[in-house]
């Protein structure tokens, strides 16, 4: 249940903050990417989509506590709300892990992103 709250934050303030996106990537993966993260293991939603903005390589949502970035080489790495996110890209395609906890209980599982 927690995750999906964080999710649905993470994305939706993310999308919300690239409104005002340069019409020109700085880094290979910038843009809009279609994320679904499914839970393996735990008590969170079993599965979220949302939408994720990357600008100049980095991960932000306005209003929620997200950092994290994209390395040129595609590494991702990301923090949300107490989650934690890493993984790969690859062209317009990437996928990876992620851990947290809902309601004081451990999850963990994958997520897959698919860029616009």
């Amino acid at each position: 249940m927690r995750l999906n709250r964080i999710a649905t934050i993470w994305f939706a303030s993310a999308l919300a903050g690239s409104a005002a996106a340069p019409a020109l990537a700085q880094t290979p993966y910038d843009g809009l990417w279609n994320v679904t993260i499914m839970t393996s293991s735990g008590s969170c939603e079993p599965t979220a989509r949302s939408t994720l903005s990357v600008a100049d390589g980095k991960i932000s949502g306005a209003g929620a506590n997200v950092s994290g970035s994209i390395g040129n080489g595609g590494l991702v790495k990301v923090s949300i709300n107490g989650a934690y996110a890493n993984g790969q890209l690859n062209g317009n395609a990437g996928s990876g892990k992620w851990n947290g906890a809902s309601a004081g209980i451990p999850c963990s599982g994958r997520w897959q992103a698919s860029r616009q």
